[in-house]
């Protein structure tokens, strides 16, 4: 897996029952310093969830030490390489979920919702039909600003501000699915899989996740029926699908994603204003 940049950026997570964060987290605090790691990983009762950056040898040694906890031993790994660290600093936090939707936990030994891997999702795609002949529909289940930076062609953007408003919205929608293969996805896989499974509980047929999200299917596939880039929440800011790091920025003041040509505004002043703060 060598690249000629010299660190390593991973995204993965694993939704398992995980009873004993607390006790766990000077562990992954105490390896994660010792290797010189920057990022994020949320330790929850429903599983793990982690962004890290570093050089080669120790997000190797940091996987190596990660899958010796048989509860992890598989999860899987979405990579990309830049030439500084991807965050700043580490942090390692218990949160209640690992991504906020205020729903029942997720149990996965109770079954996850289907997965479609990038490879066969392109093959759809091209054919316009799953393997069964029904018409395939993507479902954005990010928010709206990071749907701005770049989605699947034809995509069901329902303009969510916050993952929480997701099952109201997909109760108030779910008939518009009805004969058809919903592929819903995100970033990395952590979302879409939430989202799938509530689509399941709530009784819609037909329903999968893209195994790996975005991040998976660009590093499979390239940018086959998508549009634009991958917002991800580093100071890379965006993705494109060889996985480089794009000229899309975010502000500093409004938080908005501010792409090259916004940048040209007499409103963009980095580090203080955008475009989008002038219209707030």
């Amino acid at each position: 897996m060598s690249h000629a940049a010299p660190y390593v950026n991973i995204a993965a997570y694993k939704f398992i029952s995980f009873d004993d964060t607390q006790a766990q987290r000077p562990r992954y605090q105490d390896i994660c310093a010792r290797l010189g790691l920057k990022g994020t990983i949320l330790l929850t009762p429903e599983g793990i969830n982690m962004f890290l950056s570093g050089t080669q040898a120790a997000i190797g040694e940091y996987l190596d030490w990660l899958r010796s906890d048989a509860r992890f031993a598989d999860i899987e790994v979405k990579y990309s390489y830049s030439r500084e660290q991807s965050h700043k600093r580490m942090l390692v936090k218990l949160k209640q979920e690992i991504i906020t939707m205020r729903m029942p936990l997720i149990k996965p030994e109770e079954g996850r919702a289907p997965s479609v891997d990038a490879q066969t999702l392109k093959r759809w795609l091209d054919a316009g039909v799953d393997d069964a002949g029904r018409p395939v529909v993507m479902l954005d289940t990010r928010n709206d600003y990071e749907v701005d930076v770049g989605t699947f062609h034809n995509t069901v953007d329902y303009r969510l501000q916050k993952f929480t408003e997701f099952p109201e919205v997909i109760a108030a929608h779910k008939q518009d699915f009805a004969g058809k293969t919903v592929v819903s996805f995100c970033t990395g896989g952590i979302r879409c899989e939430k989202a799938a499974i509530h689509m399941q509980n709530i009784g819609m047929d037909h329903v999968y996740q893209l195994e790996g999200g975005i991040l998976k299917y660009f590093e499979e596939v390239g940018g086959a029926h998508y549009d634009g880039d991958c917002f991800v929440f580093d100071y890379r800011t965006a993705l494109n699908p060889r996985l480089e790091p794009t000229e899309t920025v975010q502000c500093f003041a409004c938080r908005a994603v501010v792409t090259p040509r916004e940048q040209l505004s007499p409103d963009y002043v980095l580090g203080q204003s955008c475009p989008h703060c002038a219209l707030k």
